[in-house]
C-alpha cells in the first residue's frame, strides 16, 4: 500500500507548536571520525556510522566499547540481534559480534536514502530531499508503504508505536513526531541554530540519540513524556 498526497497542501498544513529540545549531553568528536550519518541504540551501547567505520560507545562512559571496518554514509538501524547499514545504494545487514555482513538489499532511493529504523518487522528508511519515509520489507527492500512529510527527512526512529524523524534545512533543525498515516506533524522540538541532526534513535526510555553531521558528535536529546508513559 501506498500513500501519497499533494506537497503543496501538506505544507499548508498547521504546525504543532514547537518547543527547544533539551540537549542533555554530547558524545565525541571520535578519533577519525569527521562526520556521524546513521545512528542507532542495541539496548546498551549507541551505535554511529562515520563513513569508514561503524563505532559503538557506552551512553554512561561516553567511552569506545566496538569499531567495526563497515562503510556507512546515511542511516543505521538495530533489530534486536543484526545491525543494518545504509552504505550507497545499498543497506547491509551485519552481524555485530563478528563485524559480517550476512545480507543485503537494495536501499530505495538508490544512494539519496537518509535515515534507517526497524519496527514492526520492518525497515523504514528515509528520503532527505524526497521527504518521504519508505516502510519496506527487510528481506527484499521492497517498498510496502510510504509516508509522506513536509521537511527534509534525516534521522528516523519508531518508539513506543511513535513515529519520530529528524529534519535539517540550512541551519535549522528540528526533531518531529507526525501520525503515521496522515504525515500530519503532532509535535516538534527544535535543535538550536546551526546544530543539526542527521541519523537519531531512542534509547527506548527517556532519550533520542542524534547524530551532529559534520560536528562527528552524538548528542543525547530528552525525549517528551507520552500519554504512554
Amino acid at each position: 500500500m501506498s500513500t501519497t498526497r499533494n506537497r503543496t497542501d501538506d505544507n499548508k498544513k498547521p504546525q504543532a507548536p514547537a518547543r527547544a529540545a533539551e540537549i542533555v549531553r554530547e558524545y565525541g568528536p571520535f578519533e577519525g571520525a569527521e562526520r556521524i550519518h546513521g545512528v542507532t541504540h542495541d539496548g546498551h551501547r549507541v551505535w554511529a556510522a562515520t563513513g569508514a567505520k561503524l563505532v559503538a560507545f557506552d551512553p554512561a562512559s561516553g567511552e569506545l566499547a566496538r569499531t567495526l571496518d563497515r562503510t556507512g554514509d546515511a542511516g543505521t538501524a538495530f533489530d534486536g540481534t543484526h545491525l543494518y547499514q545504509i552504505a550507497e545504494a545499498r543497506i547491509d545487514k551485519i552481524d555485530p559480534a563478528s563485524g559480517d555482513v550476512v545480507a543485503s538489499i537494495p536501499a530505495p532511493g538508490g544512494g539519496s536514502d537518509s535515515g534507517l529504523a526497524w519496527a514492526e518487522g520492518s525497515l523504514w528508511v528515509g528520503q532527505y530531499r524526497d521527504r518521504k519515509i519508505h516502510q519496506i520489507d527487510p528481506a527484499t527492500g521492497a517498498i510496502v508503504r510510504t509516508i509522506e512529510s513536509n521537511r527534509f527527512v534525516t534521522g528516523v526512529s519508531w518508539v513506543d508505536g511513535e513515529l519520530w524523524h529528524g529534519t535539517w534545512e540550512g541551519d535549522e533543525s528540528d526533531i518531529r513526531r507526525i501520525d503515521p498515516h496522515s504525515g500530519a506533524v503532532l509535535e516538534r522540538l527544535e535543535m538550536p541554530h546551526g546544530t543539526g541532526v542527521s541519523g537519531m534513535e531512542s534509547d527506548g526510555a527517556d532519550l533520542f540519540y542524534c547524530g551532529g553531521g559534520s560536528s562527528g558528535t552524538v548528542r543525547a536529546v530528552k525525549r517528551p513524556k507520552s500519554a504512554k508513559r
